[in-house]
């Protein structure tokens, strides 16, 4: 600038007699700067670094160049443009200020940005980008810079990927990311609309990784910078810049600096000492030497010295000689072909504004003119960064724009370019590549046009040319290839022989078949077998024979359709099903009716038969025929052809014809199956091995899965799988039916002919005792036809039937006895044949005799049972011809809960059979229970035959609960299976309590954990004569009997007759039962044995009463009288008589007077358990006199000492019971008192309060005086608080000497040196005042608290809140000629301070007036101690005041941020706005922190609120500073500070 106003002062004909003066500013780049200039220029009160010889020192600003950046000149034409003084820059490119309406005295020499992008723009369509990525510097520069050439990239069809910007100053943190993106984006083109500094900070942080591969194109700012050229992955960019320009004489000019100019000028005497590394004057500095003269500026390498790129210099060189030509105009005419000029004219800015709006002259080659924005004419070099020989970098012009020339002619490229790595191609960067045939384009969502997706057609349909932007489809009989580029016919499919699927079912369902007729065959060939008869032989061959057509029919379903065989599949499949079904539903209503029909007087139950049996197949397999026939001749099925379901496939297959008819065969067959699995689950768990009704279960479960799947897979498979599936249903539920039903029997059958018996069937051996009982009979009954008293000359006959303890034999036996079809096991010498049956005794269980009294019932035979104890046989309703001699369950539940009750017991476990007589009597026993206030921990029911996994849960049960004694309601064989489980692992210690039907045997005797258990048994008898008898057992009359047959060969382990047998020999005659050992022999313990001999002798007396008539003392008996069953029935209701001193009579309900023995199982001296009688309980007693212990007992584990069980245990001082939820009343918990209550004895019921001024101890049985607290300074937090205090108010008072004793170096000067003296005071106050919250609390020292804080505090954010409004006013004030900014100066900045306290100070002398704090003792927020507070008196004057805090702090935080990013080092507004973001952070979580710590942290949080905002603004403001005065003082610099 100089040079050029030195060649204008010497020039003759521009200006001619007037010499032009200067001044120089700089304005570090700063917008704080150039606002202080932008200030001088109108009043000339600060120096300036180089002022003219020329100058005129009159302060009048005709006009100014400058400045190099947009942002600061923008402030700048803000501030000067009110006084009309033309502002022309030669390097402040921003399009912003081409609007004449912000900047109306702006002009530039340097083109706009505007013409800049859309230059940049057409460079980039050019070479055929279509997909790039933009940086650009987060300034005004970069940011309008970027904006124009987004628009220009819109005008040109360019797809813009991502636009990031950046400043030098940003985090790291951001410049990486900047950098990630750039690398991860696929747009291998980059514009960079950023200043040179910006860029080399980005360039750095791509080059620390390996450098993507990326085209750069760069804008005029940075794309000549030599220092930039450095970066070698850069090579191959392109970009637009400003002409190079060659200014005559400017180098001789530059080098010839004497040491003398330099002297004169601070600006030149920065820039020699910083370019020779030394210094003019004396200095500190070790490393620089004094200038010594040597120093030659001639041979200087230097940007200074650099005069072969003179692009931004010629701007500045035109723009001196612009403002020269306008004052030329201004002042200078020419006359007589002379040019004068007035010296002594007063010009004024705003003519010189007026005539650059004309100027219009040449320089060196160089036009220079404004358009109406005052911008030049746009003129770009068009720049390429190619690699020289050396591998250096070098800057080659390839090509030029002109912004003159016509429209798409403005771009012209002359020479070769190089590219991204040395390539000599165009790199390609495009967002989408092209679609091949077979796709469309299809435009991405929210993205530009040219980013777009290849999507293959869709189904049916192509296309055959590349970049198709739609596809059709194709004829109805052709289908698209797999790459939808050309039609192909469609393929025609139906189930066919020639597929593998259809092979492999067609080899299903021929195997099945077979295996149907093979077992059969073996079925026929076994039919005299138990295992075959057991289960209906005639259903079994006619459910084999329908199997065999269900697997033969899927055959129908392969194979092309035809009309024959699509009316043949469906009914076919639906007849041969329901005749299967049937079968099925046949075999299940046989075994149910036996067990669970209700009214024995059914027809029903007495002629449900084989032919019925028959009647019922043939009925239900009629009423399919009847619906098949209805559906063929209505609309049968046809074949058709199916171009519909699939699209890209023609299917051959049957119509339905009528969907009605398909569904209704599919329903009834449904329908029987759901009905046959629900009478099969109703009888799956009757204990029987005859009873199939498992397997039946379990196959129709399979049947109804298949089926009920079948219907969504059939509706949803389309085609040859709709077929295939109803093939595979039809084989599944097939196989499914014969595997479950017939594969049991059929291995059983051939691998283990052994358990093909009569034995394994019923899975017992050979019940010898049973055996006993019957021979008590035959017993009883030859002692009776020797009787002359009982009657006499009519001899009882009698048939033995053997039911195997199973409920179907039982209901056999029960229409025998009704018609006497069958011929029995045993028959005496004096049974008439005539098949009237006058009485029945038996059964031994419940259940048989249940389903017995149920089918004879009806024909008034009566039933007397010696064993079966079932309460629900009471019940005469249902058995009201039933009887026994054994007494009822009922009697049995309530003498076993008395015994319970007897012991103290009151909390216990209960298990039973799982069957009637468990069943029942678990019910009886827990009524009685319940009335004896007894509590059951658990019930748990099984059954012999059960899983062993149910065993085992009930075995865990029993181990895991807490009650010691067990009772057990079980069956022998049940009690057998559950303590084998039990004696696995080392069996837990219960006390056992025992039900009659096994407290007596001798067979579980042998597990010797049960030891103590206690239990009722039928009262020990003896029968005269009975051994005798028993024994009295030859071999002619065991050759009568099968019974006697089979219990001689299971006793002696031989056969009497010839057997394959290895394991048996043949019985040769040495056999001796009176040496056998045996419960036949065993006649020591007759319990039962004794039930049926009186059950005997009962029926005999109510015969004998019938018959036999008393005359004359003499017994008459009518031997020919006609008897029928329902008068013995009468007469057995009135039976009473005695025999051996045992009494028979029975009651109202066909039961006995109730008597038991009360047995314990005690361990002899030899180890061995035996059975003790040690009471007994007689129900004929008076009530509570029915029990009687008569000899000592022993428990569990040998113990003398009778074991406690209980729920709960005693509940400790300090607790009180509660009844546990939906438990029993004798379970509780013990619940500790609640918070300030006591209780003081055992099992107390509740607890009871202290007093107010006391709390109870830790266990809550005594009260004591509460605790009084508050924050003392005896405390450690209260001295850690004070220490913190004391800590900063000296750490305060040190910086304030250390600022006073720097007062007047740079750093401290630069950030208003008496506010920040103010600050530090008023932050003492603040340090100091916490202070006062810390001891008891007095009616001074709460006043004081709260008022110092707040009147501090806010002395300290007023000060801040200045320097903030300071700080703003200087860069954001749009109106320079505002008050606020000429004079808010030092005595307003005080004032402000005083006013905002002010305010303050009043708050708080209205609240201590009007309601001021005051000490309180507080006995409501904690309950165990007493708090000593401040009340806050008015909790309004409280929340004021540090309201009136928060809206200072809030106001000065939002000024600091507005502040923040202006980009200068004396800007402190950095540093308050951390500090405020502290401030606020602190006081907002203060609110929620303060409200909810109660008592003395209420206080701790205040204080530390005070301190953690006192430490917050004095690190943040002065720590810095602080740091650079006393460890870095050379930064203590004019250059440091501006960072320059």
């Amino acid at each position: 600038m100089i040079f050029a106003i030195e060649e204008i002062n010497n020039s003759t004909k521009l200006l001619p007699g007037i010499k032009l003066g200067c001044r120089l500013y700089d304005s570090c780049v700063s917008v704080a700067v150039a606002v202080h200039t932008a200030f001088q220029l109108l009043n000339g009160q600060d120096p300036v670094f180089y002022k003219d010889s020329n100058c005129s020192h009159t302060g009048v600003v005709m006009a100014a160049v400058g400045d190099s950046g947009s942002t600061p000149t923008i402030s700048m034409s803000h501030i000067m443009g009110p006084f009309n003084i033309p502002q022309v820059s030669h390097f402040a490119t921003c399009a912003c200020l081409s609007d004449k309406q912000q900047f109306p005295t702006f002009f530039r020499t340097i083109p706009s940005d505007h013409f800049q992008a859309d230059a940049l723009a057409k460079l980039v369509k050019h070479f055929g980008w279509t997909w790039i990525g933009a940086v650009h510097s987060d300034s005004d520069y970069g940011n309008n810079g970027m904006a124009s050439f987004v628009q220009a990239a819109q005008r040109e069809g360019i797809c813009v990927e991502y636009i990031e910007s950046f400043f030098r100053t940003d985090p790291l943190s951001k410049i990486q990311r900047v950098a990630d993106v750039i690398r991860r984006s696929t747009a291998m083109v980059v514009v960079a609309f950023t200043a040179d500094g910006d860029l080399k900070v980005l360039l750095e942080e791509l080059a620390r990784d390996p450098p993507p591969p990326r085209q750069w194109i760069g804008s005029e700012s940075w794309v000549t910078d030599p220092l930039l050229m450095s970066f070698s992955f850069c090579a191959g960019a392109i970009g637009v810049a400003i002409p190079k320009a060659v200014i005559p004489g400017l180098r001789d000019f530059l080098l010839d600096l004497s040491p003398v100019e330099v002297a004169a000028s601070p600006l030149l005497t920065e820039f020699w000492e910083d370019a020779f590394n030394c210094s003019l004057t004396k200095t500190a500095y070790l490393n620089k030497r004094e200038c010594d003269g040597t120093e030659d500026i001639k041979t200087l390498k230097s940007p200074y010295t650099e005069t072969s790129q003179l692009r931004i210099t010629n701007m500045i060189y035109q723009a001196v000689y612009a403002i020269a030509h306008a004052i030329h105009n201004a002042v200078c005419h020419e006359k007589n072909a002379t040019i004068q000029c007035d010296k002594h004219l007063r010009l004024e800015p705003k003519q010189v504004f007026i005539e650059l709006k004309k100027v219009n002259f040449s320089k060196n080659g160089f036009h220079v003119s404004f358009d109406g924005n005052g911008d030049p004419v746009a003129f770009y070099e068009l720049v390429n960064w190619q690699k020289s020989d050396k591998g250096v970098i070098e800057l080659v012009t390839v090509g030029y724009y002109d912004a003159s020339l016509p429209n798409g002619k403005e771009f012209y490229i002359n020479k070769n370019l190089t590219w991204v790595e040395g390539r000599i191609e165009v790199p390609l960067s495009v967002c989408s590549e092209r679609c091949p045939a077979g796709t469309r384009k299809v435009l991405q969502k929210g993205k530009p046009i040219c980013c777009y997706d290849c999507i293959p057609c869709p189904e049916g349909e192509i296309s055959n040319i590349t970049d198709s932007p739609d596809c059709f489809p194709c004829p109805r009989e052709y289908w698209p290839n797999a790459k939808n580029d050309a039609c192909f016919p469609k393929p025609v499919e139906f189930l066919s022989f020639d597929e593998i699927l259809s092979v492999i079912l067609a080899a299903f369902s021929v195997s099945g078949a077979g295996l149907a007729i093979i077992t059969a065959v073996v079925f026929f060939r076994h039919r005299t077998t138990p295992i075959v008869r057991a289960n209906n032989s005639e259903l079994s061959f006619l459910l084999l024979f329908s199997l065999t057509l269900c697997f033969l029919c899927s055959l129908t379903f392969i194979g092309a359709p035809s009309k024959l065989s699509c009316m043949l599949r469906h009914t076919a499949f639906g007849i041969t099903f329901v005749l299967c079904i049937s079968c099925v539903l046949g075999k299940t209503i046989v075994v149910l009716m036996a067990f669970k029909a209700t009214l024995p007087g059914n027809n029903v139950m007495k002629w449900f038969g084989p032919p019925q049996q028959r009647m019922t197949v043939v009925s239900l397999t009629f009423i399919q025929v009847l619906i098949c026939t209805l559906w063929l001749v209505v609309s049968p099925p046809f074949p058709v052809k199916n171009l519909t379901t699939y699209k890209e496939k023609i299917i051959l297959e049957c119509a339905l014809g009528s969907a009605v008819g398909f569904w209704a065969v599919l329903g009834y067959i449904g329908l029987l199956a759901g009905l046959c699995f629900v009478l099969a689950v109703l009888a799956r768990k009757l204990p029987d091995n005859f009873n199939e009704a498992k397997m039946i279960t379990f196959s129709m479960l399979i049947f109804c899965a298949v089926w009920i799947t079948f219907i969504p897979a059939y509706v949803s498979s389309p085609g040859k799988f709709t077929v295939a599936v109803e093939i595979f249903a039809i084989l599944a539920s097939s196989f499914g039916l014969i595997l479950c039903i017939f594969a049991p029997k059929c291995f059983i059958i051939l691998f283990q002919p052994k358990k093909n018996n009569k034995i394994y069937l019923m899975n017992k051996n050979f019940n010898a005792r049973s055996l006993r009982f019957s021979r008590a009979m035959v017993f009883a009954i030859d002692e009776i036809n020797n009787s002359t008293e009982l009657l006499p000359g009519i001899k009882l006959g009698y048939r033995i039937y053997d039911t195997c303890v199973s409920v179907p034999v039982s209901v056999d036996v029960a229409f025998q006895l009704s018609n006497s079809q069958d011929p029995v096991f045993y028959k005496g010498s004096h049974c008439s044949q005539s098949g009237v049956v006058m009485a029945a005794v038996g059964d031994s269980s419940s259940t048989p005799s249940i389903s017995i009294s149920r089918i004879i019932g009806p024909f008034n035979i009566p039933l007397v049972s010696h064993f079966a104890t079932c309460a629900c046989l009471s019940d005469k309703q249902q058995f009201p011809t039933f009887f026994r001699t054994i007494p009822s369950d009922h009697f049995q539940a309530d003498a076993l809960a008395k015994l319970v009750k007897y012991f103290g017991w009151t909390w216990i476990g209960a298990v039973h059979s799982d069957s009637d007589y468990g069943n029942n009597g678990m019910a009886s026993f827990l009524e009685a229970a319940m009335r004896e206030g007894i509590c059951v921990e658990y019930v748990e029911s099984f059954f012999r035959t059960d899983p062993g996994s149910k065993i085992q849960k009930v075995s865990d049960v029993i181990r895991s609960s807490t009650a010691v004694v067990v009772v057990a309601f079980t069956a022998i064989g049940d009690m057998k299976v559950l303590l084998e489980e039990l004696a696995r692992d080392p069996p837990p210690p219960r006390q056992w309590i025992a039900s009659e039907a096994w407290a007596a045997d001798p067979n579980l005797m042998r597990f010797s954990f049960c030891a103590g258990a206690i239990g009722v048994a039928i009262q020990q008898s003896v029968i005269p004569g009975f051994r005798d008898f028993l024994l009295n057992l030859s071999p002619s009359e065991v050759a009568t009997s099968s019974v006697l047959i089979e219990f001689w060969e299971d006793a002696f382990n031989c056969s009497l007759t010839k057997t394959t047998d290895p394991e048996k020999r043949l019985c040769d005659g040495t056999e001796d039962i009176k040496t056998l050992k045996s419960p036949y022999t065993e006649t020591s313990q007759l319990r039962i044995t004794n039930m049926v001999y009186k059950a005997t002798y009962a029926i005999a007396h109510a015969i004998h009463n019938v018959v036999c008539d008393k005359t004359n003392a003499t017994m008459q008996c009518d031997k020919h009288i006609r008897l029928e069953p329902k008068q013995i029935f009468r007469a057995l209701k009135e039976v009473n008589f005695s025999k051996n001193g045992y009494h028979v009579s029975f009651d109202a309900n066909g039961d006995p007077v109730a008597f038991y023995e009360l047995v314990n199982w005690q361990k002899s001296d030899s180890g061995v358990i035996e059975l003790v009688t040690v009471g007994y309980y007689d129900a004929s007693l008076p009530k509570g006199r029915e029990f009687r212990i008569n000899k000592n007992l022993t428990w569990l584990n040998g113990g003398s000492d009778v074991p406690v069980s209980v729920c709960s245990e005693s509940c400790l001082p300090g607790t009180r019971k509660v009844l546990q939820k939906q438990k029993p009343i004798c379970c509780y918990d013990c619940i500790p008192c609640p918070e300030g209550e006591i209780s003081n004895m055992t099992d107390s019921s509740d607890c009871f309060p202290c007093g107010k001024e006391f709390w109870p101890n830790p266990k809550k049985d005594a009260c004591f005086p509460k605790p009084v607290e508050f924050l003392s300074f005896a405390e450690g937090l209260a001295v850690i608080l004070a220490a913190l205090s004391v800590s900063g108010a000296c750490l305060t008072i040190i910086t304030a000497v250390v600022f006073f004793y720097h007062r007047t170096t740079p750093i401290v000067r630069a950030n208003n040196s008496e506010l920040s003296f103010l600050l530090l005071f008023s932050l003492i106050l603040c340090f100091l005042c916490s202070l006062t919250f810390i001891g008891a609390p007095s009616q001074w020292s709460c006043m004081l608290r709260h008022t110092a804080f707040g009147i501090t505090f806010v002395l300290c954010i007023s000060c801040v809140l200045g320097k903030t409004i300071v700080v703003l006013m200087a860069f954001k004030a749009t109106l320079p000629g505002s008050n606020a900014m000429k004079w808010f100066g030092p005595p307003q900045q005080r004032m402000t301070v005083v006013c905002l306290t002010l305010i303050q100070v009043i708050v708080c002398t209205v609240w201590i007036v009007l309601c001021p704090p005051f000490p309180v003792k507080n006995l409501t927020t904690y309950k165990e101690k007493i708090i000593l507070e401040c009340a806050l008196g008015s909790a309004v004057g409280f929340w004021a005041m540090l309201g009136y805090i928060g809206l200072l702090a809030v106001f000065c935080f939002a000024l600091a941020v507005l502040a923040r990013k202006l980009p200068d080092n004396f800007n402190e507004a950095k540093m308050i706005t951390f500090s405020m973001l502290i401030f606020c952070a602190v006081w907002i979580t203060f609110i929620p922190a303060y409200v909810s710590s109660p008592g003395k942290f209420t206080v701790a949080v205040e204080i530390f609120a005070i301190l953690a905002s006192s430490f917050g603004l004095m690190l943040c403001i002065f720590a810095p500073k602080c740091f650079i005065l006393l460890f870095q003082p050379e930064k203590n610099t004019k250059k440091y500070v501006m960072n320059k």
